[in-house]
């Protein structure tokens, strides 16, 4: 039960409104712990030199990128990876000059999932977002962008940008809903540390992602890029010994995997993921207690975001079998039902964090190869059509253990995989430290507030 000794003044400030629900809301909690603060106040509307949303459009996809502009979602503007695979035509795209992005930007989600937020690098440069994103393009007049950033990606910010949300089924919030939201202009000094913390974050996601391609692009070179598609229509494949197909009969399963086998560069030893493993698995099923102070649980898609833990819900550490839920650093991490195939691997931030049971797990066997090298591999276009073409299911699709583990991994010379593995560290360390360095920052942002509560 929540509970407050109000104010008379509050009555007043509030034309004279008595249900409690009003003044225990978490806006007119913020306002009053606003007004402790011995700072004066700006506004996103002064602080930004525009404030807008897309206009609806009808899109038009291409499949080559070199036909198309990427085209960028709300829930794929969070993610470690903002490429959704969509291309919209560069003939429709010269109509929708007003929804190209820019660096430095800070986009807010405005339609579903409301008020997250990303602060825009090169990644996003020129690229075209939905209309169901608000662009804010600050000014930094009194307020540095990467402050202004982290203080919308604080719990304050995240309140005051979803109070206006109108809707019943699909909630939504419009532009000029968030022209007048208040923003403390802390002293400079302090603005400058969390600004710079804010975008050597974003460049540091810049650089981890270069270190991936670049890792991926030599792994590729070296196997050759696949050519098969998991369309399947009008192929045969030969027929085979039942216990050869794994109890997969499908069409699909065995074209596919048919067509990458033919692929093989022949020159190459190939090992399956089963014989590099300490184990294979999936964390049990179990009642789960939410807690405020408890362990990070992460879904299969909190993990492929740019600060799982941001939207992360926490459990209980007195839940059952709570030991195979937590993951270690190079374990891993594959999504395996509905949307399958993205692939994480274990880092600083995310060790000792709850996964749930949709996402299978790889635990390595570093004697035999390096974690990073498989987790390169999966991330290759014929890894990710060998997931693909094992996924079973009508509904809901689904990976399993025994079909993950066959998959053969193509085996490098020595200087190749040291080069793979070296690159990839890199990746890890990087991201990393950006999504340390932009939880610091909001950090700050409420501290700052926090400390004047009392």
């Amino acid at each position: 039960m929540k509970s407050i000794i109000a104010k008379s003044t509050w009555f007043v400030d509030s034309d004279l409104r008595l249900d409690a629900s009003y003044h225990l809301s978490d806006t007119n909690r913020i306002k009053h712990i606003f007004s402790t603060l011995p700072y004066l106040f700006t506004t996103i509307q002064k602080q930004s030199e525009k404030i807008f949303s897309g206009n609806i459009f009808k899109r038009t996809y291409v499949k080559d990128p070199e036909r198309g502009i990427p085209y960028i979602t709300g829930s794929d503007m969070i993610k470690l990876d903002i490429t959704s695979g969509k291309y919209l035509s560069k003939k429709q795209a010269t109509g929708l000059k007003k929804l190209l992005l820019e660096k430095g930007w800070i986009l807010v989600t405005c339609s579903g999932t409301l008020g997250n937020t990303v602060y825009t690098n090169d990644l996003f440069a020129k690229s075209i977002a939905t209309h169901d994103l608000i662009r804010i393009i600050p000014n930094n007049k009194n307020i540095k962008e990467g402050f202004l950033y982290a203080y919308l990606s604080s719990k304050y910010g995240y309140t005051l940008l979803t109070q206006s949300s109108y809707g019943g089924v699909v909630k939504h919030i419009e532009p000029h809903h968030l022209s007048n939201i208040p923003i403390p202009i802390f002293p400079t000094e302090k603005q400058q540390q969390i600004h710079d913390l804010i975008t050597e974050s974003a460049e540091l996601r810049v650089e981890a992602n270069k270190m991936l391609g670049d890792a991926v692009e030599l792994f590729e070179n070296e196997i050759g890029k696949s050519k098969v598609t998991m369309s399947s229509q009008n192929d045969i494949v030969s027929i085979s010994k039942i216990q050869n197909f794994l109890s997969r009969i499908d069409a699909q399963y065995q074209i596919i995997t048919q067509k990458l086998d033919n692929e093989r560069d022949t020159t190459l030893e190939y090992r399956k993921i089963s014989t590099l493993s300490k184990r294979i698995y999936v964390g049990n099923r179990a009642k789960r207690n939410y807690v405020e102070n408890g362990i990070p649980f992460l879904s299969s898609s909190d993990m492929i975001l740019f600060n799982p833990k941001r939207y992360a819900k926490q459990i209980s550490q007195r839940t059952p079998s709570l030991n195979n839920l937590l993951v270690s650093r190079n374990d891993i991490l594959i999504s395996r039902s509905g949307t399958v195939g993205n692939v994480v691997i274990v880092g600083d931030d995310l060790k000792n964090s709850a996964v749930s049971e949709h996402a299978l797990r790889l635990e390595i066997d570093d004697s035999k190869i390096a974690p990073e090298y498989v987790f390169c591999y999966l991330n290759t276009k014929q890894g990710k059509i060998y997931m693909e073409a094992s996924a079973f299911g009508s509904v809901i699709i689904t990976l399993n253990e025994d079909l993950i583990g066959n998959i053969d991994v193509p085996i490098l010379t020595k200087n190749h995989s040291d080069f793979i593995v070296s690159k990839i560290k890199i990746y890890i360390e990087k991201l990393d430290l950006a999504t340390l360095k932009e939880s610091q920052a909001i950090q700050l942002v409420e501290n700052e507030i926090e400390q004047w509560q009392n």
